[in-house]
């Protein structure tokens, strides 16, 4: 979710970007060394951070101040962690922000901590969770990616209710409302994602499955080449 500049008040746009900044700094860490010890894995960063920018980009209006989107952010969480998210959703929020005018650089934080936090860690233990319960690997994913997406708008409404809270409930209230109107486009988003990250790692399973393999993603066996 993008919410839009200048909109949260100063203190607010602080408070994320602080609470943002050690998932970020610890995520460069984590990738630089993920990278380090196996090279082979940068096109599948590649494909994450680019999936991510794709789907985030797509938005719809929704309610003043924000707007409804798809996150991408759980197939990165599901191949590399949810901490390696954070950086990459730093760099795609503020890519964004600089040349879509898609949310903007005093609610970077906040974006960051829905979409690139909130969302990817949600996507790990739900995919965790699921293969612990050996569901299918197709459900598991998109489980995964469809959950990240609803906890991301779940985790927006409540910022905007914390800055803005109605001036009889309270933060319930609004809470309600924000969460109700973004529901009627963000729902179907998170379907839709959910199956879109279905279809990308099935084609990555099919032409990248000993990375997955290695990477811990997936048990699927590995077709050996026929010995001539």
């Amino acid at each position: 979710m993008h919410i839009m500049e200048g909109f949260l008040p100063a203190t607010h746009a602080l408070g994320w970007s602080a609470a943002s900044a050690p998932f970020v700094a610890y995520g460069l860490r984590t990738i630089n060394k993920r990278i380090t010890e196996n090279p082979e894995q940068r096109m599948l960063l590649g494909v994450a951070a680019a999936f991510t920018f794709v789907l985030s980009a797509l938005k719809l209006p929704s309610v003043t101040g924000s707007c409804s989107h798809p996150t991408g952010t759980g197939l990165g969480a599901i191949l590399f962690g949810p901490t390696a998210m954070a950086p990459i959703g730093m760099v795609v929020l503020l890519f964004q922000a600089l040349l879509l005018a898609h949310g903007g650089l005093t609610t970077l934080g906040a974006n960051i901590f829905s979409m690139a936090i909130v969302g990817p860690f949600a996507a790990a233990a739900i995919f965790r969770i699921a293969k612990a319960a050996l569901l299918p690997f197709g459900v598991s994913i998109f489980l995964a990616a469809s959950c990240a997406d609803f906890l991301t708008y779940i985790t927006t409404s409540a910022q905007l209710a914390f800055a803005f809270p109605d001036p009889v409930g309270g933060f319930s209230v609004s809470f309600a409302r924000f969460a109700g109107v973004f529901a009627i486009t963000q729902l179907p988003l998170a379907i839709i994602e959910g199956l879109l990250t279905v279809v990308v790692m099935n084609a990555l399973v099919r032409f990248n499955n000993r990375e997955l393999q290695v990477m811990n993603v997936t048990d699927v066996p590995v077709v050996r080449e026929a010995q001539l």
